[in-house]
Formats: structure tokens, sequence, C-alpha cells
């Protein structure tokens, strides 16, 4: 949008405080160069649209807001003369992509002094050079020093990733491991007593009943119902009672196992009516055997699949193999960074699960939404850790008007009032100097802001706060999802 066009007054603006120390004659070639345009109430410029002017307003009221999601959120409003804004990185010419970073527009009939930004690189390169160059390291340093820590906070990360999962990967590796030493014994065994049986004076029939008690007992072991302890107990002393009456005197060490089994008196009853008194002690500790065989191939089972649940749930929190961008689950994303948590989240914290099952899939980048999942539970868990290391996170999702919401509440301290506004700055940290960045949250913001369109809110008071995702339910095809931002692109708004 384009304003009327006044004389320009080298006094009027060298009362500007950017250019109350500019000499007559510096005035004078911004004057000649420059332009001094009058906007009624409206819109001044649009956010990403290439950057062509450098405004410094004379007088009036300007509005700056950026676009989120589907609403344009208002970040300064001003009236104070001398307040700029627009091309302000011109200087580094061609090396960052010149867009307006926000949007302006005017509530009332407002006077800029505008200098196309070409003008505004010459002769800040002219006049500061010094200052230019120093600019120029501190843009690009705070670009370099933010990548170098970003990265070290995703490294960090990995590795306390890593360390809660080789935890939960070694208790079910280490059961398996035991649980097949055990097996081996236990066929050895089972072997021998078979050696024993068949040098028994045994038919063909009384062997074959006592391979279909086998088998059937087998098919027991998979379908054993759970028991109380009091009702295990209850059948254990029974199953020892009358082991013990058929001169089985290891009946003791044996009852657990065929409780377990879901085996009981009727059971060893049918048994004992298939073999003859005299080799009936050999027959029990040959099915004793069978049964433990099947117990401990179940352990085997049960462990084995928990490590490839565990390495399923790392890559789908890794997405490996994985499109960056596609329809996702929000529960499935959350359910796979909470098992790679588990480790660190520790015993004292609860977690509890208060999922809406009806939400649609949404469109994201799955992968980064983790690593926003990552940085709020992570930090739920320290402020929990700080205040007794007991307490509960609760991981919420539900409809908002329209739009996703992952909510993440811990019973910890809270956020302090006077640092609320500060908590999504990059490099802004509570934790003690060596165990944070301070960019968490910055890039969970941007992860969520800038990439997904979404809004990340925060809602606290002592014992209940509340980390809020808000995501689009749609993707919005007349956008693109760019890159997030870096924190200098944010703080453009210098108004």
């Amino acid at each position: 949008m384009s304003g009327q066009i006044m004389p320009c007054s080298p006094r009027e603006i060298g009362s500007l405080f950017l250019f109350e120390k500019l000499s007559p004659e510096q005035l004078g070639r911004l004057c000649s160069e420059g332009r001094v345009e009058l906007f009624e109430p409206g819109p001044v410029y649009t956010e990403g649209d290439a950057a062509t002017c450098f405004f410094v307003m004379i007088e009036g009221t300007v509005v700056l807001y950026r676009r989120v999601g589907g609403d344009d959120v208002e970040v300064t409003r001003t009236s104070q003369p001398g307040v700029y804004a627009g091309a302000m990185q011109a200087y580094i010419g061609d090396r960052v992509r010149q867009v307006y970073n926000n949007s302006m527009r005017v509530t009332v009939p407002t006077r800029f002094f505008v200098l196309p930004a070409d003008i505004f690189a010459g002769v800040m390169t002219e006049w500061f050079p010094m200052a230019v160059h120093l600019l120029e390291g501190l843009f690009f340093g705070a670009k370099n020093t933010q990548a170098t820590i970003g990265q070290r906070e995703r490294l960090l990360a990995l590795g306390s990733l890593s360390a809660g999962l080789t935890h939960e990967l070694n208790n079910p590796a280490a059961a398996a491991v035991r649980a097949t030493a055990t097996l081996r014994e236990r066929v050895a065994k089972m072997r021998h007593k078979l050696a024993v049986i068949t040098e028994g004076p045994f038919s063909r029939d009384q062997l074959a009943s006592l391979i279909e008690i086998q088998e059937r007992t087998a098919e027991r072991v998979a379908k054993a119902p759970v028991l109380s302890p009091l009702e295990a107990a209850d059948r254990e002393d029974l199953l020892t009672d009358w082991l013990e009456d058929h001169g089985i005197d290891y009946g003791w060490q044996a009852a657990p196992t065929f409780v377990q089994a879901g085996l009981d008196v009727d059971w060893l009853e049918q048994v004992a009516a298939a073999v003859d008194e005299e080799i009936l002690v050999n027959a029990v500790a040959w099915l004793n055997y069978t049964i433990e065989t099947e117990l401990l191939m179940n352990e085997i089972e049960d462990s084995t699949t928990r490590i490839s649940h565990l390495v399923d749930a790392a890559k789908q929190y890794s997405q490996l193999d994985r499109a960056p961008y596609r329809v996702v689950d929000v529960h499935e994303l959350l359910d796979s960074t909470l098992l790679m948590l588990s480790g660190k989240i520790g015993a004292g914290i609860e977690v509890v699960k208060e999922y809406d099952r009806a939400l649609p899939p949404v469109p994201a980048y799955p992968a980064e939404l983790n690593q926003v999942w990552t940085n709020l539970i992570d930090n739920a868990v320290s402020a929990i850790n700080s205040a007794g290391g007991t307490g509960t996170l609760t991981v919420r999702t539900g409809l908002d008007h329209e739009r996703l919401l992952v909510e993440f509440r811990d019973t910890g301290p809270g956020v302090p009032p006077e640092i609320k506004d500060r908590i999504f700055d990059p490099f802004f940290t509570t934790k003690p100097v060596g165990e944070g960045t301070g960019l968490g949250l910055d890039i969970s913001w941007r992860i969520v802001v800038n990439k997904h369109h979404g809004t990340l809110r925060v809602e606290s008071v002592p014992g209940d706060t509340r980390f809020q995702v808000l995501l689009p339910l749609t993707a919005d095809p007349s956008e693109s999802l760019e890159s997030p931002e870096s924190p200098e692109e944010r703080a453009e708004e210098a108004v």
C-alpha cells in the first residue's frame, strides 16, 4: 500500500531519536533519497512480502501483528514518534532472504519517513561501517550460537532418551537371557525323565495316554486363569497335600508351578489314572518340566515382545522411514514419547492419560512434534522433581474451538508470574548452570507456532501448571509450511 507523498523536512526527521546524531548534510541526504508518506488507516505492508522499505514513524499510531494459524495476533501497538520497522536487516543484503517478518497497519492517519531498502543498506554501510560489521557479527553469531546450542540441546535429549531406552531394554533382555538358560536346563532334565519313563514297563497305550496328558497340560498353561494371592495359596496347599499323599516329596516345590499353569487336583487325578503307581513320581516330574518349559517360553515371548515394542516406539519417536510431513494420530506420538522418557520420569511421578480417542488425525511434522512433547514433559518432570520428586503428570487431549488440544499438566511449584512472559525467549532458563540451554521452550514455540501454525501457551499457579499446544485440524493449502524462523527474525519487530 502506498501513502500520500508529503514534503520532507530535515529538521523534523532530525528530531526523531534514530536520526538525532546525524549531521545536517546527512539529514539532507536522507530527505533527498527518502520520502515522507501519509498513510490513512489500514494496512501498510504484509508479512511475507519482499521487504522493500524501512519505515520510521513521525506521528500517528502503528500496530504490528503476526499471522498465527488463521488468526492475526497483535504484537505491538504504539504512538511513540521515532519507532521503526520494516527492512531492518537490509544491510545484510542477499545473504538473508529479505521479507517483512510481520504485518503493519495504522489506526489513524500516520506519517512515516520511508527509506528504500537499498538506500538504507547503502547509508548504513557508508556512514557506519564499523557498526554494520558489528551488527552482522551479532546477527550471524547469534544464528550460529543458536544452531550450535540447539544441536547440543538435541544431543542432550538424545542422551537422556538413549539412557532411558537402554534401561527399559535391559530388563526384558536380561529376563530373556535368564529364561533361555533355565529353559536349556529344564529341557535337559525332561529328556532324562523321558528316558527313565521309556525304560519302564509301559504299554503303547499308557505312553500314548501320558503324551496326550502332556499336550493338554501345555494347552492349559496357555489358558491359565489369573488367581488372587489367596486363591493361589489355597490351591497350592491342596496340590502339596495331594502330591505328598502320593509319595512325591518335592510337592511343595512343584505346587506353585502347577498353580501358575492353571492345574488343580482333578488334573493330577487324571495323571494318576493314566500311569502305574510305581512310575507316577517320574511321570509327574516329567510333566512338571513340561509346564516349566511352557512358562519359560512364555516369559521369553513376553520379553522379546517387550523389546520389539520398545524398538517400535523408538522408531515411532524418531519417525525413521516416515514421511516428514503427514497425517498422524497424536496419541501414537504421545505414547511413544512417554515410553521413551519413562526411565527419566521415574517411579515417583504418576502419569495420567486423559485421551479423547475420538479426535481425528492431524497434518503435522511428527518427528518435530515429538521434540515438543519431549521438551514439555522434561520441563514438567524437572518441576515436579524440584518440589520433592513426587507428583502427577497429566497428558490430556481434546478439542478447543475447532483445534486439537494437547495439554501437559504437572503438580510442580508453578511458573513465577514475573518470568511467565520470558519463558519462551531463547536462552532463558531457570535451571542451574549446565543443566539447561534455555532453548527447549523456544524451539517448541517455533515448531508449534511457525511450522504448524498452532498456538503454545501456559497457565500456571502453584501446584497446577499447564502447557497447552493447539494444532489446526486441517492443513491450509494456501500456506506453505516453512522451517521455523530464527529468534532474530521473530524479534525483528523493534517498535
